[in-house]
């Protein structure tokens, strides 16, 4: 796939042990993201943060916590992350879902930088 120009950035904000049926909310929203077709997901774990609770997570020694935040960020087209909005509306309880207008300058998947190689 090959995404170019103006795309839109969805970006979840949830911690690490939400849960969907007894798995971890962020392997749901990945893999509901890639049955969809969408460019790709990728997941990234906070060191601190605090969201609506205000209750401070942080990773730091002497204040583990095992509830640290978590950012999940989906990048494609606007008409596919709207799409994918409703699915996010079943599986989120708690959270915070933003979008973003991006422009995307290059997006290209290993197979497609093979291919070139082998052109060549």
């Amino acid at each position: 796939m090959r995404l170019h120009g103006t795309a839109c950035r969805v970006t979840i904000f949830i911690g690490e042990t939400d849960q969907y049926h007894h798995k971890p909310l962020y392997t749901e929203i990945v893999h509901r993201a890639h049955q969809r077709g969408l460019a790709g997901a990728s997941v990234f774990r906070g060191i601190e943060g605090f969201g609506a609770s205000s209750h401070i997570h942080t990773s730091r020694i002497l204040s583990l916590s095992d509830d640290l935040p978590l950012a999940i960020v989906i990048v494609d087209t606007e008409d596919k992350i709207v799409d994918f909005l409703l699915e996010l509306d079943e599986l989120i309880d708690e959270g915070l879902v933003t979008i973003d207008p991006v422009e995307v300058y290059r997006y290209v998947g290993r197979d497609q930088k093979r291919d070139k190689k082998a052109k060549r």
